[in-house]
């Protein structure tokens, strides 16, 4: 099962939450995290993962109560509202660990040679850099839609300070941000 994120997303913006194994409507559904792969189709932010049904990352699940029976997941309820915080901070977790990529831990991806060691990633291996740009820029994106639906509702961005500490970290490495300067 394939899971259409944007009509997701926009149920989570209405209050109205759909199951992605039943497709039923709830007030809530279950929060959980997992790395099993049977569970990759129900957690919606993990569409276009290059790894697909095979990744074992951890990822953010989404399941109505009986289903997350079934399944065997644990989690706690949460409304439209708590699900928008959890997707948030979700993406936030994804930022940051495009940020950590792109300051040092693609070194550990890449064979450098001696004369290499101080590029960056773009003088080394401008596919990847591509990539990763392409990635981050997405996850800002979607971080700005969330944090859009946050002052649409009313309601207190958790953690608000994240945002500029994030800017700082990715300005002071070269690159450039959606979220501001």
């Amino acid at each position: 099962m394939q899971i259409n994120w944007e009509s997701t997303i926009n149920q989570i913006f209405s209050d109205t939450l759909t199951c992605p194994r039943c497709s039923l409507g709830y007030a809530e559904l279950v929060v959980s995290y997992s790395r099993r792969t049977s569970l990759n189709s129900y957690a919606p932010r993990h569409r276009e993962c290059p790894r697909g049904n095979e990744c074992e990352a951890r990822k953010l699940i989404t399941l109505c109560e009986v289903c997350a029976n079934e399944e065997n997941v644990p989690g706690m309820k949460a409304d439209a509202d708590q699900l928008l915080e959890a997707y948030i901070i979700d993406c936030r977790r994804d930022l940051e660990d495009a940020l950590d990529y792109l300051s040092d831990l693609w070194r550990d991806d890449i064979d450098l040679g001696t004369n290499n060691l101080e590029k960056r990633l773009e003088d080394v291996d401008p596919n990847t850099y591509k990539d990763e740009i392409a990635w981050r820029d997405r996850l800002e994106s979607e971080y700005l839609s969330y944090h859009s639906e946050f002052r649409k509702r009313k309601i207190r961005i958790p953690h608000p300070g994240w945002v500029s500490e994030y800017v700082e970290e990715i300005l002071s490495l070269g690159y450039e941000t959606q979220l501001g300067n």
